[in-house]
């Protein structure tokens, strides 16, 4: 008899833990408090788990699963095994390559990496909604602000307010009703003129690298200015 063959690990795109096929019932706890359970036609959390275990991997990763799936957590906390399904879906959108990522996603990623912002909102533009809008909040006819301004780079504030980028573009006034809250409790707040975006598609969209400079824009705003918080919108 000759040498016995030696199976090396296989490469795989998801990390996945060997012992998910023993730990893994296949009871379907998880897919029956699932919302996106059966709004992809054949799959939900049970069966993409029960994929992957079985090495395929790729299947789910070129599926619709990984983006129907919102990742909101209610498989992993019903699942009686501790299976770390959150990790192996968000993995799945990672594996996917950036041109095939659905919808607006990854171009916001990029507008965000080369404009500062999920929109690409020009900083001239920006600083003119802003001070249009401390007019507006000072001669509000129902509860005027008398004095206000939006704090831009102000430093040694407590709070720094990072913004989700659709306010400014489409939704201003949605801005004012935490801009009043400060204003009535006399809070010390700023926002930063650029890389002021709080909505990082690269954590949605599974990419890390720009989820991690995002990240890094944020803090460096929030040492800069000497800001004691970190406020997001989400």
């Amino acid at each position: 008899m000759g040498e016995p063959i030696k199976v090396g690990k296989r490469d795989r795109k998801i990390a996945i833990s060997p012992e998910m096929a023993d730990v893994c019932l296949t009871c379907g706890t998880c897919a029956s408090g699932c919302p996106a359970t059966n709004l992809v036609p054949g799959w939900d959390p049970r069966k993409a788990i029960r994929a992957m275990v079985l090495g395929l991997e790729q299947e789910v990763v070129d599926s619709k699963w990984p983006w129907v799936c919102t990742l909101c957590g209610r498989c992993q906390y019903a699942c009686p095994m501790g299976v770390q399904l959150l990790k192996t879906f968000r993995g799945c959108r990672a594996g996917r390559d950036r041109d095939g990522v659905p919808g607006p996603l990854h171009k916001g990623v990029v507008m965000n990496y080369e404009r500062g912002n999920n929109l690409g909102i020009p900083k001239d533009d920006f600083l003119f909604l802003m001070a249009d809008m401390s007019v507006e909040m000072e001669e509000d006819e129902e509860a005027p602000c008398p004095g206000f301004y939006v704090p831009v780079d102000k430093e040694d504030a407590n709070i720094i307010v990072t913004i989700n980028s659709k306010e400014p573009f489409g939704e201003p006034d949605d801005m004012k009703f935490w801009w009043k809250i400060f204003y009535a409790a006399k809070e010390s707040w700023t926002v930063a003129s650029e890389n002021w975006e709080g909505v990082n598609w690269g954590l949605f969209s599974g990419d890390d690298a720009n989820m991690k400079i995002q990240v890094e824009r944020v803090l460096e705003n929030a040492r800069r200015l000497k800001a004691k918080t970190i406020l997001y919108p989400e």
